[in-house]
């Protein structure tokens, strides 16, 4: 992960111009914005393998977490572990595993920090979201800790989420107008888009990791989540990270 390690801005640049400009543009609108962060957490062999795109090692896993299918709102969206920061907490590390222990009960034991990517912005929310990339060099089990919440917590084959068969883009439409399209993975049962699918696909490209995969294959957002299996919310808010969606509708995550 050094090539990814010594250029973080690059995910940031990827990540923007995933929306086009009007993205970039709704990233620099707004003022007074909370800070919050996510946890991406990625376990398996230090070594490069080098008959592989970028190094990635074959067991090479990340965790992601999928909320529960009864919750009233945002039922079923996969995201990294995270949300707002709390009082008291060594922001953004802190708050990242603080929720990843909340959420999956991680312990910190074995998680080697590797770097704090650019914060980014996040308009609908009004949220400044900083990923905390980490190595898991000590694996130890993980869980959803409320079942009420959190339906499944999963580590998550990389090279697998990366395989050209199981990439391609989502797209909602609104009356005939396109309203969000983005990176999209569908690998194990998980559906992965929004701000999480648009990360990790960032995370591939400027580490070298991606396999070339057909960019023009894009599917409608609703049939996908429908093969899912989960209802998902489908609306604007639905491209936070999901713990970020709770707060920002002052439920609680």
């Amino acid at each position: 992960m050094r090539t990814l390690t010594d250029d973080v801005t690059a995910v940031r640049e990827r990540v923007l111009s995933r929306g086009g400009d009007r993205t970039r543009w709704a990233a620099m609108l707004g003022r007074n914005r909370r800070s919050a962060s996510v946890l991406i957490l990625i376990s398996g062999s230090w070594d490069a393998d080098p008959l592989h795109p970028g190094g990635l090692p074959a067991d090479a896993e990340v965790l992601l977490t999928e909320r529960a299918p009864t919750l009233r709102q945002h039922s079923g969206q996969v995201a990294f572990p995270g949300g707002g920061v709390d009082p008291g907490d060594d922001f953004p590390v802190g708050t990242a595993l603080r929720e990843a222990d909340e959420e999956t009960g991680l312990s910190a034991h074995g998680v080697d920090v590797l770097a704090t990517l650019p914060s980014f912005p996040v308009p609908v929310s009004g949220f400044d979201v900083v990923p905390v990339l980490a190595h898991w060099s000590t694996p130890g089990p993980v869980r959803a800790v409320d079942p009420g919440e959190t339906a499944r917590v999963a580590r998550v084959s990389l090279r697998e989420l990366l395989a050209p068969q199981n990439r391609f883009q989502v797209r909602r439409s609104v009356l005939g107008g396109q309203v969000y399209k983005g990176p999209a993975f569908f690998v194990d049962g998980l559906l992965v888009w929004g701000f999480t699918g648009g990360l990790l696909a960032a995370i591939s490209d400027a580490s070298g990791w991606a396999v070339p995969w057909n960019t023009d294959d894009v599917r409608p957002l609703d049939e996908m989540i429908e093969l899912a299996g989960s209802p998902q919310q489908t609306g604007a808010a639905a491209v936070l990270p999901a713990h970020l969606r709770d707060q920002h509708d002052g439920t609680q995550s």
